[in-house]
């Protein structure tokens, strides 16, 4: 699990100037901000699954596919500090507070997807999730928007999971890994999934977990830095390439850590959409066309990087994201916005709010 921890001023939202305190950029930029890339731990999850042997097995898998360095540290220092900012309502508030959030879309931490469950277990996973995320938004509806999760692993009690989330429960859609048990998104078992979340009109955050490059990324936390981007950009191109796009317009996808790789490289894949017949095989538009249909978040840490992601996709298409409170999440997200060459007062205050209240429906 990599659960934010650290106390530097750059990135750690609880020593960041308050609103009042005289926030100079987000004073200038004074628009609706909503954040949504940020996750919250339910804890009866944890305590549903304790004695389980998957679970168990969980910190040898870790120390294989992460590296022992990187699992001490969280285990010292990752992991107590984040507790209170996973767990509390109270902490969260003065975090979003601190860095000017107005609205926060919580989504599962992706710790908790546990696609190994069968199927009984993963109803009350993915219950827990659900209920409590719903219950936070609802103690808080001026605050908090809420994605649930689904047991992906089942695609068809994962439809009725998305459905019950959306209609019952209020939530605007649900988070997912880029991949499920080895299985690619655009697998055609996962296609009733696809349809519903169509037909909702739900939103499909895509958060990768973790990367399936193994021990090639087991060292300096290469696992995070390089593998999750990547995980999130091979997602996209199997939605892509494989027509799922094609097949569902009405899907409304936002990706994690800024799409990954793609949206910089993607003139690669429609050279290969041009070139290669089996890329083109069962797509009817180019990548870069497809790409301008899915919203991506700021979690990019860099001007020129939100820069190109905003020249490749529009404004229109990029939401922001702080991933908390996660230590690689990106916390001064006013600042990133006005640094970024090219942006004018409208495109800001969309990228800020004005794209997410839209896919949320919410009402300042």
């Amino acid at each position: 699990m990599w659960i934010h921890t650290c106390r530097h001023p750059a990135c750690c939202p609880a020593e960041m100037p308050t609103r009042s305190g005289g926030s100079a950029v987000r004073r200038r930029l004074n628009h609706l901000t909503i954040d949504l890339h940020c996750h919250v731990l339910v804890p009866a999850v944890e305590e549903l699954l304790a004695g389980r042997p998957e679970k168990a097995a969980e910190p040898g898998i870790m120390c294989k596919t992460m590296g022992e360095a990187s699992v001490a540290h969280n285990n010292a220092v990752m992991l107590p500090m984040a507790g209170p900012k996973l767990t509390r309502i109270e902490q969260r508030l003065a975090d979003m507070e601190a860095i000017g959030v107005d609205v926060q879309v919580i989504s599962p931490s992706p710790n908790q997807y546990y696609y190994w469950a069968e199927p009984e277990l993963a109803l009350e996973i993915v219950r827990l999730q659900n209920e409590h995320i719903a219950a936070l938004c609802a103690e808080h509806p001026k605050r908090l928007a809420g994605l649930g999760t689904v047991a992906l692993q089942h695609p068809q009690l994962a439809c009725e999971q998305l459905e019950h989330a959306v209609k019952a429960l209020g939530l605007k859609g649900v988070e997912i890994s880029t991949s499920v048990n080895g299985r690619e998104l655009s697998d055609p078992a996962l296609a009733p999934f696809w349809a519903k979340a169509g037909e909702l009109g739900a939103l499909v955050f895509i958060h990768p977990f973790g990367s399936t490059l193994s021990e090639r990324t087991s060292t300096h936390y290469l696992v995070n830095t390089i593998g999750q981007p990547l995980e999130t950009t091979i997602a996209l191109s199997h939605l892509i390439f494989h027509g799922v796009l094609d097949a569902h317009p009405g899907l409304r996808i936002i990706a994690a850590h800024g799409g990954g790789y793609l949206p910089t490289y993607i003139g690669r894949s429609d050279h290969a959409f041009k070139v290669r017949p089996e890329a083109a095989l069962q797509t009817k538009k180019a990548p870069s066309e497809h790409i301008k249909r899915i919203w991506f978040d700021t979690v990019l840490y860099d001007s020129m990087a939100l820069r190109h992601l905003v020249d490749r996709v529009g404004a229109s298409q990029v939401v922001v994201g702080t991933d908390y409170p996660f230590d690689m999440g990106q916390y001064s997200v006013h600042a990133l916005v006005e640094q970024t060459p090219g942006l004018d007062e409208d495109d800001m205050a969309a990228i800020l709010g004005g794209n997410a209240a839209a896919l949320i429906g919410w009402l300042a």
